[in-house]
């Protein structure tokens, strides 16, 4: 960073350092020298970026919100179960097909604003349709809108980490992206307490295209801030097809082991990420459950994303691997622990019972996302980062589309069975990141020692 003994700390500065740390550890580390001087404002606007979206994503949420609208205008129940399919793999499967296109584009920041606006349209593209059209016609409109905006924001993850590498130094990213989280899990305990309020059981259409309004508004200010994030140019050869991208994907896979152990723990831990639903259909299988619940639930992720992400963060700066394997661990316990509660009396049942389970798996998805998208960011190379994480997110994107089958699964062998399988898997998933090099040391070449 350059000396900043001449003059008092601005504002600017005291911000980051409360968000971000000492603002001279670590230095500059894997970002452009140039790039130095404007790490706290990029920071920040980056911390506000993500505080936008995460409030966005629960206002427009397609495992809440979208199914209760889905079903207060009338629309097939068949339409709900294409919801979280449709924004899951929407947003993974093709990312391979704009990560070599990207690596075009000298700044690449523009992509990620550009897929925020379309993000942004599509909401009130949806709020318009629930108003305005006939139930079927509506429902068959919002899941084609959320398909459109899944698509684009894996074009925007793409950038996004690519983005980052390049904007914010080696030993802040996991910081960066805990309070991201952390901030957007503050407003997300406001956002379930206008849950609670707003949408009851008589709420109108009217209430849930609001919810879908104010979350587009939330969707073009974060395009706002990441447009004024400071980006210098980057390196523009090396553009391939998807094709090609697909054979370097896999060639990478080959050639790159600790690349091929980050993708098996990912692949495991995508039990931790899918778990909620089935969390919420053993809390209402054991209680009758009602809004009330639901909105205590919600409260509690909310409150696992404030306490958890910070702590994530810093961990994660030091070893973004231990991060992911403390995660599959505390999300193994969340499991065995709501299979414990089968054991209470019925009259010891209430909804704040369950709730430290949603802290917990909460508090376990949070570490997760913060672990490997540091993990990722930290080990692949500048150059082909794009590649790394396109490859990576559309591997997984099958494993999720995969995982689309456990609802079918839950009916065979019961919620319970369900949940005690993702916790083995979690553990499973906690041993194989446990195993993989430190990030540095991931590209090391076949044969290499851990």
């Amino acid at each position: 960073m350059t000396d900043r003994s001449v003059s008092p700390p601005t504002t600017l500065d005291r911000a980051y350092e409360f968000l971000g740390g000492d603002m001279e550890e670590r230095g500059c580390a894997a970002i452009p020298a140039q790039a130095c001087t404007d790490v706290p404002r990029n920071f920040l606007l980056n911390v506000a970026n993500g505080a936008a979206t995460k409030l966005a994503e629960q206002l427009a949420s397609p495992g809440l919100v979208l199914p209760w609208l889905l079903s207060a205008i009338g629309a097939p129940t068949g339409l709900v179960g294409l919801l979280v399919p449709a924004r899951q793999a929407g947003s993974l499967l093709p990312q391979l097909a704009v990560a070599g296109q990207i690596r075009r584009i000298r700044r690449r920041k523009w992509v990620w604003v550009g897929a925020g606006a379309i993000q942004a349209a599509m909401l009130l593209l949806m709020a318009v349709a629930a108003l305005a059209l006939p139930p079927t016609a509506a429902g068959l409109a919002i899941v084609a809108f959320l398909s459109i905006f899944s698509v684009v924001s894996g074009m925007g993850s793409v950038a996004f980490q690519d983005v980052v590498g390049k904007t914010v130094p080696q030993g802040k990213r996991g910081r960066l992206l805990a309070q991201r989280a952390a901030i957007g899990g503050a407003l997300t305990l406001a956002a379930a307490i206008l849950l609670k309020s707003v949408l009851s059981d008589e709420a109108s259409v009217g209430s849930y295209a609001l919810l879908l309004a104010v979350a587009a508004a939330l969707w073009a200010f974060a395009a706002i801030a990441f447009a004024v994030v400071i980006e210098l140019p980057g390196a523009t050869e090396g553009g391939r097809s998807m094709i090609r991208e697909v054979r370097s994907g896999f060639r990478l896979v080959r050639d790159v082991p600790g690349y091929r152990r980050f993708l098996v723990a990912r692949a495991l831990l995508v039990a931790v990420e899918v778990a909620t639903p089935f969390f919420a259909l053993h809390a209402q299988g054991l209680s009758d459950e009602n809004l009330g619940a639901l909105a205590a639930y919600i409260f509690a992720l909310g409150l696992a994303e404030v306490l958890s992400n910070p702590v994530w963060g810093a961990l994660a700066d030091k070893s973004s691997r231990r991060v992911m394997a403390l995660s599959g661990l505390v999300a193994a316990a969340a499991g065995f622990f709501a299979l414990g509660l089968a054991l209470l009396p019925p009259a010891a049942w209430n909804q704040y019972v369950y709730a430290p389970i949603f802290i917990l798996i909460g508090a376990a998805q949070a570490g997760v996302r913060v672990g490997r998208k540091t993990y990722l960011v930290d080990a692949a190379p500048e150059r082909d980062r794009p590649l790394y994480v396109a490859f990576a997110n559309s591997a997984v994107g099958v494993v999720t589309l995969a995982a689309g089958a456990l609802g079918l699964l839950a009916a065979l062998i019961g919620v319970p069975a369900l949940i005690a399988l993702l916790a083995l898997l979690a553990l499973a998933g906690a041993a194989a990141a446990w195993a993989l090099h430190e990030a540095d040391r991931m590209v090391i070449g076949k044969g290499a020692k851990h």
